[in-house]
């Protein structure tokens, strides 16, 4: 019998530094995808120096369809789907290859571990954080969302031994410029969903984010990292609604501005 194949999905714009490290670790696959969104760094350069196919699609759709198109570019048997920011253990990668060679699941999750700001993260909702990732091609594919796009399956996933360590706020400002393009594109896809949103709401449900992250899911352990994400946390869900709000406003009063004659 002929060794099942395995194809790596990624997704990428401006990937930095990290995105070289992600793709050493990945040289037992026997393809890698990268479907890019405009990068002006140097991801094109790192993508074909480590052997990755490079598709640039800039016409961004969000999170969930773009890394459908990564998917629809592999023809292998397997598909690993991972951030730039992500990085395969050797432990991790031994796991994979053995669940190859003799799969008892059509998908697996992998057992996530973040870093904030240089810490690994245990508590506050973060870890433990097993997320489906490796699937046989066609068993699964990615929501449609613009942002926390999940992967949809049928049945459940088994698990797999080894860490994906997740390097995903290196620094202040990563932190920041998440915030903002999180809350922006949280607030769009609540939009279009009919949600609504107001000061009230938002300072409200801010709040809730701080306390179930710092105290309900015991962030407080992290010590300084869990207090800022907590904060992070609380700062994206207020900033979320508030933007939310104005995409309603703007909304009612777009008729208006179409039929003027509708304000007399």
């Amino acid at each position: 019998m002929n060794r099942p194949t395995l194809g790596v999905a990624i997704i990428t714009r401006n990937a930095g530094a990290r995105f070289a490290q992600c793709l050493e670790a990945l040289s037992f696959a026997d393809e890698i995808v990268v479907v890019d969104g405009g990068s002006t760094d140097a991801t094109a350069d790192t993508a074909r120096t480590h052997g990755a196919r490079m598709i640039v699609r800039t016409d961004w759709p969000g999170f969930g369809p773009q890394k459908n198109r990564a998917l629809d570019a592999l023809a292998t048997d397997w598909v690993l789907s991972i951030d730039a920011d992500e990085v395969v253990t050797p432990e991790l990668a031994a796991s994979i290859r053995a669940t190859l060679a003799a799969p008892g699941a059509d998908v697996y999750a992998l057992d996530r571990l973040s870093s904030f700001c240089g810490q690994w993260i245990r508590h506050g909702g973060w870890y433990p954080d097993w997320i489906p990732r490796l699937f046989r091609r066609g068993a699964a594919r990615f929501s449609d969302d613009l942002v926390h796009e999940r992967l949809v399956f049928d049945g459940a996933a088994k698990r797999l031994t080894g860490k994906l360590l997740h390097y995903s706020y290196e620094d202040v400002d990563t932190v920041l410029h998440k915030l903002a393009a999180y809350a922006d594109a949280g607030a769009r896809q609540r939009a279009a969903a009919g949600g609504r949103g107001s000061f009230g709401k938002a300072l409200a449900r801010g709040a809730w984010a701080f306390v179930r992250t710092y105290l309900l899911r015991a962030g407080f352990l992290d010590g300084r990292a869990g207090f800022m994400i907590a904060v992070f946390n609380a700062e994206t869900v207020y900033y979320r609604f508030l933007k939310l709000a104005l995409l309603n406003t703007r909304e009612r009063e777009t008729p208006k501005r179409r039929n003027p004659a509708a304000r007399q």
